[in-house]
């Protein structure tokens, strides 16, 4: 009898690739790395030919030992060891890795994007990060697929545009995974995939050497299984990062009206039935309508980041048009048409949005918001990666979010919830999701 591998669950359970425990492993030398490496390359043997979340290198495992001896010998005599040391970890095409070529999911020669390593990657180097390989894109991060699966089914899309940084978490390919996010890139596949995606506040992870979408709106995130790992590599990759106690009160806004409506009736029905369980522990959680001008604003948004999308691109499409993909190519021919005045109308409409939050926020004594994470479950097939307009807002804003995944939706596919901080306040946010983890 042959095995049914598009409905096979290739998922693994958080605990198992908890990038704190298996750090604290690795560094206390419980866990050995040419034992750990050799654990990545079984798994990878068994589950990467069907997930499909990394590009593709030759010898990859040989280079990563090559790398493994290099970092033992270079930390040997050091008598506190760098936080992720020996940590394998998974790239965004979008990110410049020096000795990797970057395509940025796309058809276009890869020369074009040559460009140093930016301060992300370089901060996992000095951590004593290993460079696992580029995973998947979207191209250029928006909405044109690249082959990667949903570890959970197969059959169903892992999201997009870091489609294969939460693949590769979601299956234990790897413990901690770079993305990007200008609309919903990484809390969307994180929440497809049900792992956790943390995008911290704008600017608190410098976008430089990452291929650009939208300059003005584009956020560095991560994956990793648990709230616990992400507060780990947060103290890493976030600029001025304090690490702080709990929280002493949380209370939490439900932003109630056009935004909300957005989902569909099943991940209402999930949601709700989370905010009952969260109430039920007692946590205050309060229900206020915002985003009045949601249409408004979700227009503001799609305008400024196709206008700067065509900036970005305009020397490159000039020559390579022919080889961009036609959802890339119709979000450029739109960015064309907006004239200089209408750009900069919107990123000050931008910066409005982002204060009447804050000041919302500030006056309610609202420490997050909660929402679903998705308009529903991981859709069916690879052509669509899913609407982030439930994302949307926040990232507009450049206000902090989470995924933490919390149930199942009908067919077992996961269902997220998105916990929104308070600009800036990303600390407080990972202490309020890590409470939320063990109430959930």
């Amino acid at each position: 009898m042959v095995e049914n591998l598009s409905t096979k669950n290739f998922a693994v359970e958080p605990e198992a690739n908890s990038l704190k425990r298996i750090a604290d492993k690795l560094r206390s030398g419980e866990l050995s790395l040419k034992s750990y490496i050799d654990q990545i390359q079984k798994r990878f043997e068994l589950v990467e030919p069907h997930i499909k979340a990394f590009l593709e290198e030759p010898n990859r495992f040989e280079r990563l030992h090559r790398e493994a001896e290099q970092l033992e010998t270079e930390f040997d005599k050091q008598r506190e060891l760098p936080l992720l040391l020996e940590i394998p970890v998974g790239i965004k095409d979008l990110f410049h890795v020096e000795g990797f070529e970057t395509k940025a999911g796309s058809n276009l020669p890869s020369d074009i994007f040559k460009s140093p390593e930016g301060q992300a990657v370089k901060a996992l180097k000095s951590a004593g990060a290993l460079v696992l390989g580029k995973t998947v894109t979207t191209e250029f991060a928006y909405f044109a697929p690249g082959p990667t699966r949903n570890p959970h089914n197969l059959n169903h899309t892992p999201g997009g545009s870091s489609s294969g940084s939460a693949a590769a978490v979601a299956s234990g390919l790897t413990p901690l995974a770079l993305g990007t996010q200008t609309i919903g890139s990484v809390i969307r596949p994180a929440a497809f995939c049900g792992v956790v995606g943390f995008k911290p506040s704008q600017n608190r992870i410098a976008t430089d050497g990452v291929v650009p979408f939208s300059p003005t709106v584009d956020q560095i995130g991560f994956f990793t299984s648990d709230v616990e790992s992400g507060e780990f590599a947060a103290s890493v990759l976030c600029e001025k990062w304090i690490t702080v106690g709990k929280v002493d009160k949380i209370k939490l806004g439900i932003p109630e009206g056009a935004y909300l409506e957005e989902t569909s009736p099943e991940t209402l029905t999930h949601f709700w039935a989370v905010v009952k369980r969260l109430e039920d522990t007692g946590l205050e959680i309060v229900r206020m309508e915002v985003m009045k001008n949601f249409e408004e604003i979700v227009h503001i948004h799609n305008k400024l980041i196709a206008a700067e999308a065509a900036i970005v691109h305009q020397n490159w499409f000039e020559k390579y048009s022919h080889l961009y993909n036609p959802k890339t190519v119709e979000l450029i021919l739109k960015g064309q048409s907006v004239k200089e005045n209408e750009l900069r109308d919107c990123k000050n409409n931008r910066a409005h949005f982002r204060s009447e939050l804050i000041e919302i926020m500030n006056r309610n004594n609202i420490t997050a918001f909660i929402t679903p994470s998705t308009v529903g479950h991981a859709p069916f097939g690879l052509d669509s990666t899913g609407d982030p307009i439930m994302n949307l807002p926040w990232t507009f804003a450049g206000l902090p979010a989470i995924n933490l995944p919390v149930g199942k939706f009908a067919n077992g596919l996961p269902f997220g919830l998105q916990v929104v901080g308070n600009y800036w306040k990303d600390e407080e946010l990972l202490k309020i999701a890590s409470v939320i983890e063990t109430k959930k």
